[in-house]
C-alpha cells in the first residue's frame, strides 16, 4: 500500500474535494489536512521584527504558516477570498493557520477586511522604537536605491524650523498611536497582541511565552530554542523547522545603520514621544522608548 501521508488517520476517508469550495469552507482535502483562512495575522510593523517572529513560531509544532507576505488585505484584495485561501498550508485539526504581512498596519482598508472574513481573527503587531525603525526602513530602501536622498533631507520638510515631513513613509508609519485607533474601530483591543521588537531580540523565550498564550498553543517553544549570535546581534534558531541546523535569519536583516545626525535624531525623539506616550496608554503597555 502506498505510505500514508503525514498526519493522516488510519480508517477515515478523506472528505471531497476541491468542487464546491467556498468562502469559509475548508477546500481539498489529500489526507494530510485542510487549506483555511488565517485564524491568526501577523498585521505590523515593518521593520519591526515581524520574520524574526513568524521564523520563531514556525518551530511550533500547531503553527503552520505562508512563508511569503500575501498581502491580500491591501493589494490583492480583488482576487477573492478562495485565491486567499489557497495561498494557505493545509493544516491539521487543532494547528494554527498564519500569515504576516506588516503592511496591513498601516492600510485604511484591512482592519474592515479582516473583519469581514472574520471578526475573531487573532492580531499581532511587533513594534519597535519608533526612531530606530525609521533608520531601519531608510536602511532598507538605501540598499535598494544607494542614490536617494539622505536621512535627514527626508525627515524634515523644513530643516531651519525642524518642521517634520510626516508625510515620508518611514516617519508615518511610526505614529503608531493613529494606526492603531483604526483597527480599534473593528477589533477590541484584547485581540491584538503587541509584541516589543526590543525584546523579541533581547529575551526572544519570554516574548514567545507571551505569543503562545495569546495563539492559545501549549508553551513549547523556550530559551531552550535559541542561542544568541554575537556577529548578527540577534537571537538564532537551534534548530529551525524542519531542519536540524541551526538557524539565523538572513543577510537582509540586522543591516549597520548609517550615522545619523544626533541633533536629528533627538528632534525625531521629541516628535515621536507625545505618540508613544498615547501609544502605551492605549495599550496599556510601556515599550521604554523614551
Amino acid at each position: 500500500a502506498a505510505p500514508r501521508p503525514r498526519g493522516a488517520q488510519r480508517g477515515r476517508a478523506a472528505p471531497g474535494g476541491e468542487r464546491g469550495a467556498w468562502p469559509g469552507r475548508p477546500a481539498a482535502v489529500n489526507g494530510s489536512g485542510t487549506k483555511r483562512l488565517p485564524q491568526a495575522i501577523i498585521i505590523g510593523v515593518k521593520k519591526g521584527g515581524t520574520r524574526a517572529l513568524l521564523e520563531f513560531l514556525r518551530v511550533h509544532p500547531d503553527v503552520r504558516a505562508v512563508g511569503a507576505e500575501p498581502h491580500f488585505f491591501d493589494r490583492n484584495y480583488d482576487r477573492g477570498l478562495a485565491w486567499y485561501r489557497d495561498l494557505m498550508p493545509r493544516t491539521l485539526e487543532g494547528q494554527i493557520t498564519m500569515e504576516k504581512t506588516p503592511s496591513y498596519f498601516v492600510t485604511k482598508e484591512a482592519p474592515a477586511r479582516i473583519s469581514s472574513m472574520s471578526r475573531g481573527t487573532k492580531l499581532i503587531v511587533v513594534v519597535r522604537d519608533p526612531v530606530t525603525r525609521a533608520i531601519s526602513d531608510y536602511t532598507q530602501t538605501l540598499s535598494k536605491k544607494p542614490d536617494i536622498p539622505t536621512f535627514e533631507s527626508l525627515t524634515f520638510k523644513n530643516r531651519t524650523t525642524g518642521l517634520i515631513d510626516t508625510s515620508w513613509s518611514a516617519i508615518q508609519i511610526g505614529i503608531y498611536a493613529k494606526h492603531l485607533e483604526n483597527w480599534l474601530l473593528y477589533f477590541p483591543i484584547g485581540q491584538i497582541l503587541f509584541v516589543s521588537g526590543e525584546r523579541l531580540i533581547s529575551d526572544p523565550a519570554g516574548e514567545l511565552g507571551r505569543v503562545q498564550d495569546f495563539l492559545g498553543l501549549k508553551r513549547i517553544i523556550t530559551d531552550k530554542h535559541f542561542y544568541f549570535n554575537k556577529t548578527k546581534g540577534f537571537p538564532c534558531l537551534k534548530k529551525a523547522e524542519g531542519s536540524s541546523k541551526p538557524h539565523c535569519l538572513g543577510k537582509t536583516k540586522g543591516r549597520t545603520h548609517p550615522d545619523i545626525d544626533q541633533e536629528v535624531v533627538q528632534r525625531l525623539r521629541d516628535f515621536y514621544r507625545p505618540f508613544n506616550m498615547k501609544f502605551y496608554q492605549m495599550t496599556g503597555q510601556d515599550f521604554g522608548w523614551d
